[in-house]
């Protein structure tokens, strides 16, 4: 239970090593995409080459190339999806959810809020986490492709960079109509 034998314990060290150095090999080769979270696409990708690593490690049903093999398989298809979706917004869509609008102008969402299955108390924590104390100081809250809550604070007029999220046209509109 505590201790197999010295051949178990070499084995995980040299198989360790040797994969180890496989993997950081193989995301240098493939760019700091891989092991990007943008989205939830890129999350699985991360996770399932923590879980093959160390299927590898302690496994010894698994040789390290068939552990190397299943890493670059892994970092292969995420590096050709990834290629397809810059280049498809078809493949694109279908690889990635879409950023959506949770709060604008100081006003919750709540479609939008029901569609991500969140809370007003949880929106309201992101803001408090970005140090804002008043919901009216708050431009947006963007529910982002990786989980993460971006908040907005008011600003000057310029190029808005909300133009790409979910549900901004319908909070535009329902903006304007509050206004007459």
């Amino acid at each position: 239970m505590f201790f197999t034998s010295w051949q178990a314990l070499l084995r995980i060290v040299v198989v360790g090593v040797c994969s180890y150095a496989a993997l950081v090999l193989l995301l240098r080769l493939s760019g700091k995409r891989t092991l990007a979270k943008f989205n939830a696409f890129d999350f699985v990708v991360t996770v399932a080459l923590g879980s093959t690593l160390a299927t590898v490690l302690l496994s010894r049903d698994t040789s390290l190339f068939d552990g190397i093999a299943a890493m670059f398989l892994l970092i292969g298809l995420q590096w050709i999806v990834a290629w397809l979706a810059s280049r498809s917004e078809r493949v694109d869509r279908m690889a990635k959810s879409q950023p959506r609008l949770l709060l604008y102008d100081g006003h919750f969402l709540p479609d939008a809020l029901r569609a991500e299955r969140l809370t007003e108390g949880e929106v309201l924590a992101a803001i408090r986490q970005h140090g804002i104390a008043a919901v009216e100081e708050v431009q947006a809250v963007v529910f982002e492709t990786d989980g993460s809550m971006n908040v907005i604070s008011r600003t000057e007029q310029g190029q808005s960079a909300l133009r790409d999220v979910a549900g901004l046209a319908k909070a535009s509109e329902n903006e304007e109509e509050g206004k007459r």
